[in-house]
């Protein structure tokens, strides 16, 4: 059985996310013990603008980076200041002029770096893994570039992470849970909704995607048309449950609210939620007046639309592939009505199959489901060859 200790970073969007991890490989399926997962939020930042900004996400992850890696390492017993490292005697001439070039697009991450590390012997860790796509790319670019100075100082081999693989992997956190291979992964978040075969660890395939706005894009944009706080989706998604004791309203019609299931009927395995965030539109433009009443009853109408397209699509994934598991993963997966249906479904029609939620701590962006992806590929080798060559791409794609 292989041991290895992870120290992974993640700033894909608006969480500053640093972890460490130790994997053990198995005969079947690895295990994760998290020694430390620390998170900081932008919300507040964010909440100014109704939704997230590049370039303050940058500015952000640049402030927050060192802070987080210090707390990580602290909280994992791995944090040593030594004297010997206070005169940057591991900072060479020829790696300081290559520490220089890497973060000189993040000059106020470099202070901090060049003031930190030097001062802290190098932490027993076997890796560093990074989330290389897909995201935002001004905030990509932060995190890659700190992982790959802290790979060139302090020598360790590097791995590139992808997000929605993170996703996927971030069931194994909860302890005892054991992947069937074939499985079907379906991952909904504010930037992708896709459907995934996965025949084996790091063997993807992208069966069904979004072909505009993804499920939790959606659901933050009927939020800002309902009025509704940032982060959107949270808040729709509370005021959703707290409407079913509240009757159907009749907005100058004979029949109650009722939002179309975009594409549900389709033949393939996509998804399209433009249409239906735009029914809400019409809608709201049409009614004389937005009660607390009404609001809550499109919350419930325009959540159980999202989530019936979802069920279906899985549902015939499912029946087409005949995997052995299945997998939800990504911020919409917090949707407890949406765990809640999926399970019913599934246990009725395919009681067979397992289904694999994620803790709710991991179903946002977080750098434990980065390193635990990154141990799957360093149990195979798959480390970056020349870090200088890792780019960070907002558009990385799963296979």
């Amino acid at each position: 059985m292989k041991k290895i200790k992870i120290l992974a970073i993640e700033t894909s969007c608006d969480e500053t996310g640093a972890a460490i991890l130790e994997g053990k490989s198995g005969s079947k399926n690895p295990r994760f013990k998290i020694l430390a997962n620390v998170v900081s939020s932008q919300i507040k930042i964010h909440a100014l603008w109704g939704g997230v900004v590049p370039s303050l996400a940058k500015r952000e992850h640049q402030a927050n980076l060192i802070p987080v890696l210090k707390k990580t390492l602290k909280e994992s017993n791995l944090l040593i200041f030594n004297s010997e490292f206070l005169i940057f005697k591991q900072i060479q001439s020829s790696k300081f002029k290559i520490l220089n070039s890497i973060l000189e697009r993040e000059p106020e991450l470099l202070k901090q770096f060049l003031k930190f590390i030097p001062a802290i012997a190098v932490p027993k860790i076997d890796a560093i893994a990074v989330t290389s796509g897909p995201g935002l790319e001004p905030a990509l670019w932060t995190g890659v570039n700190f992982a790959k100075a802290l790979a060139l100082i302090w020598k360790k081999p590097l791995i590139a992470v992808n997000h929605m693989e993170g996703h996927i992997v971030s069931v194994l956190l909860k302890q005892n849970k054991i992947i069937k291979f074939p499985a079907i992964a379906l991952l909904v978040s504010g930037g992708h909704t896709e459907l995934v075969l996965i025949k084996n660890w790091l063997n993807y395939r992208i069966i069904g995607q979004t072909l505009d706005d993804a499920a939790g894009e959606a659901f933050d944009k009927v939020a800002r048309l309902l009025g509704l706080p940032y982060p959107g989706g949270p808040a729709l998604a509370k005021l959703a449950v707290k409407n079913k004791k509240v009757p159907d309203f009749k907005p100058r019609t004979p029949s109650a609210v009722r939002f179309p299931r975009p594409m549900i009927n389709s033949r393939d395995f996509d998804f399209s939620f433009s249409g239906l965030k735009t029914a809400v539109l019409y809608l709201v433009r049409k009614l004389p007046e937005l009660t607390p009443e009404i609001k809550a009853q499109i919350c419930r109408e325009f959540q159980q639309a999202v989530i019936d397209v979802l069920i279906a699509k899985t549902l015939k994934a499912v029946q087409k592939y005949k995997p052995k598991t299945v997998i939800l993963g990504g911020g919409v997966a917090a949707n407890q009505e949406l765990r809640k249906q999926i399970k019913k479904e599934l246990s009725k029609k395919f009681s067979k199959i397992s289904l694999l939620l994620p803790e709710i701590k991991f179903t946002g962006d977080n750098a434990a489901m980065i390193a635990a992806a990154g141990c799957l590929k360093a149990f195979k080798k798959m480390f970056v060859k020349n870090i200088k060559t890792l780019k960070a791409d907002g558009n990385l794609k799963l296979g």
